[in-house]
């Protein structure tokens, strides 16, 4: 049985857990929280982690015994997660995935090489990070090149075989993507700034052909509202400067407005833009146990963020 130890110093395990004791946690119970948490009901987990519904129950009565907290409470009929419950979820989600990623390190054949990574610009910043990181630890020997490019241009790049795996946007009406991560687009401005209420509206947008420009222009000419753009660029940090700058406003991904930049919506009279996705794209000449190790860990990264749709 697979247990992870919550605290590596025993003396200063909290008092109803004691590591010396032996006290873990069971990632089989871990594995059905998280089933639970996902499903709404422990019928539905007991399905989806191939086990009876008492069973179920009993793991979770034990891993409550574990942490010394109750995770869940009577809401009517229904059973729902306690706050405690809520934050176990989120550990265990991380910690599931951690151990996944270190069976794929020891378990991973010896792959030597080079991948030719492209992403745009924004992507990088908010994703790359991560991904470049867990893929380095369970693959070492394989070096990543990587290239920040826009969408399409990826694409083309993709098509004559100088590029072979790429994150892109939705929306270009290229074929054969997965789609592994959907976010909500939504006006951003400087928090206490006032471009908003320029009229016509000032915009920083990316480069003609752009989706998250065309679905911005779209919803503005639907909603009537005047605008113009008044700072272009082909990377997010141009259109970032115009923004902290207090001299426009832009579309960007919900979960990348943060610090001194704030949502705009329908509180101001802005329209709602929609939702992007972004998309693993491979070259047709990009198969084999190399390029399927990094498209592979790419998509398994993506499943650890919860999509931004709200």
């Amino acid at each position: 049985m697979s247990v992870v130890a919550l605290n590596p110093e025993p003396a200063e395990a909290e008092a109803g857990f004691d590591l010396r004791s032996g006290g873990g946690l069971d990632l089989d119970l871990l594995r059905t929280l998280v089933a639970i948490a996902d499903t709404g009901s422990f019928n539905r987990a007991a399905r989806a982690v191939y086990r009876t519904p008492s069973a179920v129950s009993m793991q979770m009565k034990k891993l409550e015994d574990q942490v010394g907290r109750p995770l869940f409470a009577k809401d009517g009929r229904s059973v729902v997660l306690t706050p405690d419950g809520e934050a176990l979820v989120g550990y265990g989600r991380r910690i599931l995935k951690l151990a996944q990623e270190a069976l794929q390190r020891f378990r991973a054949p010896e792959i030597e090489g080079t991948v030719r990574l492209g992403t745009p610009d924004d992507y990088a910043g908010r994703f790359l990070p991560d991904i470049l990181a867990r893929f380095a630890a369970s693959h070492p020997t394989i070096e990543v090149d990587v290239s920040c490019l826009p969408s399409s241009d990826l694409l083309r790049k993709l098509e004559d075989g100088s590029m072979d795996v790429a994150l892109v946007s939705s929306g270009h009406g290229q074929p054969h993507g997965n789609v592994v991560h959907r976010e909500q687009l939504v006006w951003a401005g400087l928090r206490n700034g006032c471009a908003q209420e320029s009229r016509p509206l000032r915009l920083a947008l990316s480069h003609v052909g752009c989706c998250w420009r065309r679905m911005a222009l779209d919803s503005l000419d639907r909603a009537g509202i005047p605008h113009r753009v008044a700072y272009s660029s082909r990377h997010y940090l141009g259109q970032l400067a115009a923004i902290m700058a207090g001299l426009a406003i832009a579309p960007l991904p919900r979960s990348a407005v943060q610090g001194d930049l704030k949502i705009l919506g329908e509180e101001v009279g802005l329209p709602p833009i929609g939702q992007f996705g972004i998309e693993l794209h491979r070259a047709p000449g990009a198969i084999g146990p190399l390029f399927d190790a990094l498209a592979n860990h790419i998509e398994s990264n993506f499943r650890g963020y919860e999509s931004v749709a709200a």
